[in-house]
């Protein structure tokens, strides 16, 4: 069972860097396979379907950047806010982003495929960046209420930017975002 657990992990891997690499285009499931040198029977076994594949794919994605985040020093809370906001931005990215916010979008929706997104799709990042607001001197219960609230503003910044691809304005937003919450 550990062997299929490493496959699963190996597999998952080789979808998050192809798609980092080349983006959804027209992905099939097939296609996929055949890229990342295995067989859509295998993908199917290891996560049900394709919807299973690329909610396991946000998943990775999102747990490596909250490891990003909670890795940044907080001696300037402002700047390690930056630095994770022009992660998130870095085109290399925006395949990701995408793909997130249209399994957000199907999970929300109620599709059966999609739902599992769902959970902790808040409630995980809630921890590392409230660290941040306590870091701050920000009580528990204000530090938790502003963190549900810069979440909820970089999605929405994220979904601007990959609806107008206007970078500049997006960091300007989030500038001014981070200049309130910091100080």
């Amino acid at each position: 069972m550990p062997e299929q657990g490493a496959a699963r992990e190996r597999l998952l891997t080789a979808v998050v860097d192809h798609l980092a690499e080349r983006g959804l285009g027209d992905l099939s499931l097939r296609r996929l396979a055949e890229a990342v040198g295995t067989s859509h029977r295998m993908l199917i076994y290891h996560f049900g379907s394709m919807e299973g594949l690329l909610v396991e794919v946000v998943r990775l994605v999102e747990a490596r950047q909250r490891a990003l985040l909670a890795s940044l020093p907080l001696d300037d809370p402002a700047e390690a806010a930056r630095a994770f906001w022009r992660t998130l931005t870095d085109p290399s990215l925006r395949a990701h982003e995408r793909l997130f916010f249209e399994l957000y979008a199907q999970a929300a929706q109620g599709r059966p495929g999609a739902t599992p997104l769902l959970d902790g799709i808040v409630t995980d990042w809630l921890e590392p960046v409230a660290a941040i607001q306590r870091s701050l001197g920000h009580p528990p219960d204000v530090a938790e209420a502003r963190a549900r609230l810069g979440l909820a503003v970089a999605r929405g910044l994220l979904l601007d930017l990959i609806a107008t691809g206007d970078l500049p304005a997006v960091n300007a937003a989030m500038d001014q975002f981070i200049a309130l919450t910091t100080t």
